[in-house]
């Protein structure tokens, strides 16, 4: 039996893990999806005061609350960063990380770093503008969904807590490198804010070396869009187990 943990990224809820958590479960597996503070079920507690160390926190929390050990964290999109930040802070909690079409920080870069500068000022402008500090989501055809699944996933978004935006995380790359790590790398339609994500992982110098240099890493590419726990669930299942 393995225990998975899985996060969610911006704008989404422990809801988009559905059609993953269920099979996983199905094979025996302990399996946990956390919901962020100010999204999901949980958008009731959105305010200016939420930032990434809240969201990191809430990662931190179920691990203890759960009491999990021995974890696979499979952490998609934003919530790279605190996939990230866990790794770092307790790196003997986890057997391994998934980036799923995440990002994957420098030490000192926030989300929005690896951003064009038109997505970075348009979401610091919207939440500029927005009463409680937050970024609106996405129409989810930018995901590449279609029908059924673009319907469900655009009337479940919630606008996502925007001070975790330009935080910057401080980290020890070859602490979180001490994990073994999987970037699943989603390639039809790539979505362009992760571009610089996906083309570090495949650099041997990145994180001085640390990423290609540490525990295992592989790459693993699905034919779907960024958000493969709706629109191939069935393959991001399988990679989860071959883990």
């Amino acid at each position: 039996m393995a225990n998975f943990l899985l996060v969610h990224g911006a704008w989404h809820g422990a809801w988009c893990w559905r059609r993953v958590a269920a099979p996983l479960a199905a094979q025996g597996h302990r399996v946990h999806a956390v919901t962020l503070t100010g999204v999901g079920e949980r958008a009731h507690l959105r305010s200016p005061l939420i930032t990434l160390e809240t969201h990191i926190a809430d990662v931190v929390n179920a691990l203890d609350a759960e009491e999990l050990e021995d974890v696979i964290l499979a952490v998609h999109s934003y919530a790279g960063m605190l996939g990230t930040a866990v790794a770092d802070r307790m790196p003997g909690r986890l057997r391994h990380l998934v980036y799923v079409d995440a990002v994957v920080p420098n030490p000192g870069e926030s989300w929005s770093a690896c951003h064009p500068s038109v997505t970075r000022e348009a979401r610091i402008a919207a939440a500029e503008a927005s009463p409680d500090y937050s970024i609106p989501p996405p129409d989810p055809k930018v995901y590449g969904l279609e029908g059924s699944d673009h319907a469900w996933v655009q009337r479940r978004q919630t606008p996502h807590p925007g001070h975790t935006y330009q935080a910057v995380l401080a980290f020890e790359p070859a602490r979180v490198a001490s994990v073994a790590r999987t970037f699943v790398d989603c390639i039809e339609p790539p979505l362009a804010t992760i571009d610089i994500s996906r083309q570090r992982v495949r650099d041997p110098s990145f994180w001085g070396g640390a990423w290609a240099g540490g525990a295992p890493s592989s790459i693993v590419e699905l034919r779907t869009g960024h958000d493969p726990m709706v629109s191939s669930a069935n393959e991001l299942v399988q990679t989860l187990l071959a883990l």
